[in-house]
């Protein structure tokens, strides 16, 4: 095991983590939630959204225009964490080795060190990860789902907590490349900010006027705290009419669609209910919980062959798949 294997593998550092009452963890996120509002203006729904793929150990993925607050909304939950932050900002000629590092041969020792790559940190913001070919995008589907990377033939842990923050640019087309079917499923959740209102954007100026507040941002939480609110959204009980609703959700989008949601977004659907669960302060799933998840964790996942997208399928299924 490398340096870097032993600062960050998961399993040595949740081996004694014990969960956090559910009360703490809903004060956790909401504390998290204000900090961050500190920063950003008029997103505390895209704030959530973060935190509850953070927390359902998952990822997600912003697709928006730029210059509306993707990369300082990232900063500001890695900073409110006190994790640790790197951003890549995706290139065509970018390599999937700059991505998750590369060996490379030490003249003193004569042996080969592996050099980290920036997906060794807390908190990954992948900046307009449309940008890159496929071969690069890909070097993201390891790491993403098993929270490590393999680089001639050695895997390397990354930190725990990790979550990637990945942005797409939807202005420029031509110049972008689709993200393969297999990335955009690991994506636990997919939002866009959108511009902010005239009250908000006036009031995102005037705190800008002098130094940026994302250079006072104080830490309200650390990385062990992340991993014990982790611990206790595990816990989370979700009975079994709950888990059977979110099936026969599941078969609607298969059977009204060319791709419907996956295994793994029923999964991420759960997981991400449990989250939900937790911010209201229970300790068990219901089917309101699912309901609001629904759309941000299943829509990019959904894929059909007409006029009608993602989110309008799992918008159908929410109305018609009754609740038993």
């Amino acid at each position: 095991m490398t340096d870097v294997d032993a600062l960050s593998d998961p399993e040595t550092e949740s081996s004694s983590v014990s969960p956090l009452p559910v009360d703490e963890a809903a004060d956790l996120t909401t504390r998290i939630a204000d900090n961050v509002e500190r920063v950003i203006v008029g997103h505390r729904d895209a704030i959530e959204h973060i935190l509850v793929a953070l927390f359902a150990r998952g990822h997600l993925l912003l697709e928006d225009v730029p210059g509306v607050g993707k990369t300082m909304l990232a900063r500001a939950v890695a900073t409110s964490l006190d994790g640790s932050f790197k951003r890549v900002q995706f290139t065509p000629d970018l390599l999937p080795s700059d991505v998750t590092g590369v060996n490379v041969f030490n003249e003193k020792t004569r042996e080969f060190e592996f050099r980290p790559g920036p997906v060794f940190a807390n908190v990954l913001l992948g900046d307009e990860i449309n940008r890159a070919p496929p071969k690069t995008q890909a070097a993201l589907l390891e790491v993403m789902a098993e929270e490590q990377v393999t680089v001639d033939g050695e895997t390397h842990r990354v930190p725990d907590p990790f979550t990637v923050i990945a942005t797409q640019n939807d202005v420029e087309p031509g110049r972008t490349y689709e993200l393969p079917v297999a990335e955009v499923d690991r994506f636990t959740k997919k939002i866009r900010l959108g511009y902010p209102s005239e009250d908000e954007e006036t009031e995102l100026l005037g705190r800008l006027t002098g130094e940026h507040p994302i250079e006072s941002l104080e830490p309200v939480a650390d990385v062990g705290d992340v991993r014990r609110a982790r611990s206790t959204v595990s816990e989370v009980t979700v009975r079994e009419p709950v888990r059977a609703y979110v099936s026969r959700l599941a078969k609607y989008t298969r059977e009204h669609a060319r791709l419907g949601a996956s295994p793994r977004g029923a999964i991420a659907l759960v997981r991400a209910s449990q989250v939900r669960a937790v911010f209201e302060g229970r300790g068990y799933v219901t089917p309101d919980d699912v309901q609001t998840e629904a759309p941000t964790v299943w829509s990019h996942r959904v894929r059909t062959d007409t006029e009608v997208d993602g989110a309008t399928v799992v918008e159908r299924a929410l109305e018609e798949v009754p609740v038993e």
